[in-house]
C-alpha cells in the first residue's frame, strides 16, 4: 500500500471506530445488601413445595431472615457519568432505611418496586436489576426504556 492508501484505511477505521462509540449503550451499576425478612406463604400447602420429602420447602411459607444483595445497573448517555455511582448507590441505600420487611414478595416483585421509583427519578433509561436472597438465588429482570 502506498501513503495515499494508508490515509484512507486509518480514516476509515476511525469512521468506523467512531459509529461504534456512538451506538454503545452505556451503564453504570452499584452493589448494596440490606438484610431483611419475607416469607412464601404458597410454601405451606402447595403440594408442588410442601412435598414432605427432600424436595420439600415449607419452611419458606414461615418469616425468615435474608440479606438481599441489589445489584442496580442504569444507562448512562455519555463516558463521564451523567449519574455519578456513588450518589446513586447511596439514593438507593437510602430507599431501604430501618428494616426490609417485604412480607410476601418475591425478589422479582421487590425488582418491580424498585424499578418504579428508579424510573420516577431517572425516566426514560434502561435498568437492569438483580436481587438475590444471601448472594445465592435471585433475579435478573432488564426494564426497557419507556
Amino acid at each position: 500500500m502506498n501513503k495515499m492508501d494508508d490515509m484512507i484505511m486509518d480514516k476509515m477505521k476511525e469512521e468506523r471506530h467512531s459509529k461504534i462509540m456512538r451506538n454503545a449503550n452505556r451503564m453504570i451499576w452499584v452493589t448494596f445488601r440490606k438484610e431483611g425478612i419475607h416469607k412464601y406463604p404458597a410454601a405451606l400447602d402447595d403440594p408442588k413445595l410442601a412435598t414432605g420429602d427432600k424436595f420439600d420447602v415449607s419452611f419458606l411459607g414461615f418469616l425468615h431472615r435474608h440479606t438481599f444483595h441489589f445489584k442496580v445497573a442504569i444507562e448512562v448517555f455519555h463516558d463521564d457519568r451523567d449519574i455519578e455511582f456513588i450518589q446513586f448507590k447511596r439514593w438507593l441505600e437510602e430507599l431501604y432505611e430501618g428494616e426490609l420487611n417485604v412480607d410476601y414478595k418475591s425478589c422479582e416483585m421487590m425488582a418491580d418496586d424498585l424499578y418504579e421509583k428508579i424510573s420516577a427519578r431517572y425516566p426514560s433509561r434502561e435498568v437492569h436489576i438483580d436481587i438475590s436472597e444471601d448472594g445465592e438465588n435471585g433475579c435478573h429482570v432488564q426494564y426497557t426504556k419507556d
